[in-house]
């Protein structure tokens, strides 16, 4: 599979996630923000950051980006996107996924091996990991609190679309613990910790994180 990683201004992780794309078993295509095309990728990451240099809202400029354009209409068609940490932003801010990311709730930036428990397998993204599986992914965040309101919380868990959650102490304050969600449709996932550092035994807290880009064949026909 084809797998695109978008560069925006101020990206930091772009060139990780291409490697990361790479040990998965897949093809890494680079896409710049200011793309109107996708080059024919299969699914698409977008990658962590501080894109814009998080001016105003973090993602809140990216997602006016020419790529973004692109990336929301294939979402639509049913590819599967990945956004990471600053991407989980971008994907909220474009309304492909419900909620913020905001500041910390000790209100510093954080670097941690952070274990996750795998809530749903119901994505291309987390389709590699069994059901209540815990994993330690690296986590590294200034804004990456989860907020919602009551309704939508409400609905993540009860439609299966949180797909990841904190163990141990809550990092950043995220509500109900909440490390990732995906769409109703389950092709578009958000994930504040960053899998990409946690691909090699290496580099990093180990491959635990691999999975979230071993992307089978398959998921494309069975999400689309």
């Amino acid at each position: 599979m084809k797998v695109g990683v978008v560069t925006f201004p101020g990206s930091l992780d772009d060139v990780d996630a291409q490697r990361a794309v790479r040990f998965g078993g897949h093809e890494a295509v680079a896409l710049w923000h200011g793309d109107h095309d996708l080059r024919g990728v299969d699914a698409i990451v977008l990658p962590g950051g501080f894109s814009y240099g998080d001016y105003l809202r973090c993602g809140a400029i990216s997602r006016f980006s020419p790529v973004m354009t692109e990336v929301v209409e294939a979402a639509g068609r049913g590819m599967p996107v990945l956004g990471i940490c600053n991407g989980f932003q971008i994907l909220c801010e474009s309304h492909l996924l419900p909620g913020a990311l905001i500041r910390n709730q000790r209100q510093k930036f954080l670097c941690v091996d952070q274990r996750l428990r795998i809530e749903s397998t119901r994505t291309p993204w987390t389709a590699a990991y069994a059901e209540g599986q815990e994993v330690v992914i690296a986590l590294k965040n200034g804004e990456g609190s989860f907020v919602a309101d009551e309704e939508t919380l409400d609905r993540l868990e009860g439609e299966g679309q949180v797909v990841a959650r904190y163990l141990g102490d809550n990092p950043n304050g995220s509500l109900r613990d909440i490390a990732g969600i995906s769409n109703e449709r389950g092709n578009v996932v958000g994930l504040m910790p960053h899998p990409e550092h946690s691909v090699e035994e290496l580099c990093g807290t180990g491959t635990d994180g691999l999975g979230f880009f071993a992307l089978a064949t398959l998921a494309t026909e069975v999400f689309a």
